[in-house]
């Protein structure tokens, strides 16, 4: 069994702001593959279901970013898992708008999400980093990932989502690249994918044909 971790802050209020990409993931992979109703649970939404041969729960804790840990740590204990059975899917200031990655340990970076899970259950999980770009300045941040995804980022927001969703087998499954790929087919398809095949080149002239007819022909035909 793995826990899959969407972060984000409960309620209409937040639900579409750049903060809570997690919860979009986590609900666009239940979707996709036919989870079961969410319900009440560890202080959060739980859905359960399979991915591909893997049992997973989706959980999405309604405690506040700044508290997820505390929902986390018990559906692992719960369940008796170990962090390495945790992935955790989070926004990402320092990757551009779509661009996402994969990576298992390491810091939090001031994420406040994963710092509560990091006094939890520590550091040796899986994050899959959801890039939302980085407002320019550190003074701006709080703001910037509290609000809305702006209506031009509707486009990579849905390819990145329908990206993890094909791909969610994959990444249960332990096959990162797999994973990445699948995201990478949606928001970056082959440059010539849906284009009308480029034309054949049109064949050179052909030079006329040497005249062969005698001077005397050639007056008869002038004066016909």
């Amino acid at each position: 069994m793995q826990l899959f971790v969407g972060l984000g802050n409960p309620g209409q209020k937040y639900a579409r702001n750049r903060h809570n990409i997690g919860f979009m993931a986590v609900d666009r992979i239940a979707g996709a593959h036919g989870f079961g109703p969410w319900r009440a649970k560890f202080q959060a939404e739980l859905a359960e279901g399979r991915l591909g041969g893997e049992k997973v729960v989706l959980l999405k804790p309604q405690t506040y970013m700044n508290l997820s840990g505390q929902s986390v740590g018990e559906a692992m204990r719960f369940y008796k898992l170990g962090p390495g059975d945790v992935t955790v899917f989070h926004d990402e200031l320092d990757l551009a708008p779509g661009k996402l990655r994969v990576k298992r340990g390491g810091g939090h970076a001031g994420h406040n999400g994963l710092r509560s899970i990091h006094q939890h259950i520590g550091a040796d999980y899986r994050r899959v980093r959801l890039g939302i770009g980085h407002p320019g300045r550190k003074e701006l941040v709080s703001a910037y990932v509290l609000h809305d995804f702006a209506k031009a980022d509707e486009d990579w927001l849905d390819d990145l989502l329908r990206g993890i969703a094909d791909g969610a087998p994959h990444l249960a499954e332990g096959d990162e690249n797999r994973f990445q790929n699948a995201v990478a087919q949606r928001v970056a398809p082959a440059r010539n994918e849906g284009k009308a095949p480029p034309k054949a080149p049109e064949s050179a002239p052909q030079p006329p044909e040497p005249d062969s007819r005698s001077p005397l022909q050639k007056l008869i035909d002038r004066f016909k």
